[in-house]
């Protein structure tokens, strides 16, 4: 293939499975090795692909790992909505009556802007908390991308009360280390929510960006409580939880 032209082979190259590309093409000579390591391959598998960076890349490292993180992004928390009944989440704290799992939208509630989500969790009338920790290696995140790239980790959470009582939440997630030190944090205030809301759902979320390297966990805990001390289930309600790795 020495003979073809250097376009023509590139697109050869891109119909060729990513994984392939570098894990075995880029082996077989230099030419193809300066290839694959170059810009104008991976820009065009965007292209085939629909994958459109927000902004120009002209860093051929940046459009190849712009390649890989487009393609593995998916929400990294397993049971966001509840379907599973409790199924995923470690170290869950049952204050009062414990965590429940009620259907949309639930009595003094309110429809999820996404007809997707169908269920949330509810606390109680002391503090119910959840959490999850992921393991980004088993992710298909590898050590090398994780700290010389640094990815954006995007953290999102969907929470509200019922029209009838006032409640609390809380979100904290950490970055870990292989030792599970802590080497970043993000921790909402307390939010209140006051009795007679308009039962509306609310978005949060945060970005970790230039985190340093060693990030190999994520951990993610929110949960919350009513503010009546009813008995029963008229605390916060979550759902739709997400941890996205992003280009």
């Amino acid at each position: 293939m020495e003979s073809l032209p250097e376009a023509v082979l590139i697109r050869i190259l891109a119909s060729i499975p990513a994984v392939d590309l570098v894990l075995a093409c880029r082996l077989v000579c230099c030419q193809w090795k300066n290839l694959i390591d170059g810009a104008a391959l991976w820009i065009l598998k965007c292209q085939q692909e629909g994958l459109t960076a927000a902004e120009s890349q002209e860093n051929a490292e940046n459009w190849q790992n712009f390649y890989f993180l487009s393609k593995k992004r998916k929400n990294l928390i397993k049971n966001p909505c509840g379907e599973e009944d409790l199924q995923h989440w470690g170290e869950v704290e049952n204050g009062g009556d414990g965590w429940k799992i009620e259907d949309l939208p639930g009595d003094f509630g309110k429809e999820f802007p996404s007809e997707e989500v169908h269920k949330y969790f509810v606390t109680s009338y002391e503090w119910c908390r959840k959490a999850q920790v992921i393991d980004l290696r088993a992710e298909g995140y590898w050590e090398e991308l994780m700290d010389t790239t640094q990815p954006k980790i995007v953290v999102r959470d969907w929470y509200a009360g019922r029209s009838d009582a006032g409640c609390l939440y809380e979100l904290c997630v950490k970055l870990l280390s292989e030792n599970e030190d802590v080497l970043a944090e993000y921790k909402s205030e307390t939010i209140t929510i006051p009795q007679d809301n308009d039962a509306s759902w609310t978005e949060i979320s945060h970005t970790f960006s230039d985190y340093g390297p060693g990030v190999r966990f994520v951990r993610f805990e929110h949960g919350g409580q009513d503010t009546l001390f009813w008995k029963g289930w008229y605390g916060v309600r979550v759902t739709n939880s997400s941890v996205t790795v992003e280009p």
